[in-house]
C-alpha cells in the first residue's frame, strides 16, 4: 500500500478534472473570499442555512457565517451544480493550474491521491510512486 506522507504534483490535473466538483465546504474556506469579495468564487459556491434556505456564495455577508449549515462547491450562478471546476485551465504544455491556488478550499489543498487507500485515487494518479497490486 501507499506510505508516502510526501510526494510531488506532476500538475497533470486528474485530481481536478475527476473530483474537482461537487465537493462539500467549510466556513473557514469562504471568509477569505467574502473579506476579498471574491465574487468571482462565490458566485460559484451554494450555502444552506441552518432554516433550510438555499443562498449563492455571493449573497453571503460576514453576519450570515453562523447560520450556515452547508456548503457546497462547485455550481453555476444559477445554483446548477457544474461538472468540473470553474477554476481548472490546462496551458498549452499540458500542464494544469488552479486559477484560485492561493485561495483554493481546502478539500482542494489537502487533496493527496498517495495518502488515500482508494485504488479510485491513487490508481490514476501518475505522480504515485506505488501501486496497489
Amino acid at each position: 500500500m501507499i506510505t508516502s506522507t510526501e510526494q510531488d504534483c506532476l500538475q497533470c490535473g486528474r485530481c481536478c478534472e475527476r473530483w474537482g466538483w461537487g465537493q462539500k465546504g467549510i466556513v473557514e474556506d469562504i471568509i477569505p473570499w467574502i473579506i476579498q469579495n471574491r465574487q468571482d468564487i462565490l458566485q460559484h459556491v451554494s450555502v444552506w442555512f441552518t432554516d433550510g434556505q438555499r443562498v449563492s456564495g455571493s449573497a453571503l455577508t460576514r453576519d450570515d457565517l453562523a447560520r450556515i449549515a452547508r456548503i457546497r462547491y462547485w455550481q453555476d450562478p444559477d445554483g446548477k451544480e457544474l461538472r468540473r471546476c470553474p477554476f481548472f485551465w490546462r496551458s498549452d504544455d499540458g500542464r494544469s493550474w488552479c486559477r484560485i491556488h492561493d485561495l483554493k478550499p481546502r478539500v482542494c489543498r489537502e487533496f493527496t491521491p498517495w495518502n488515500w487507500k482508494n485504488l479510485e485515487y491513487y490508481g490514476n494518479c501518475p505522480a504515485c510512486r506505488d501501486k496497489a497490486p
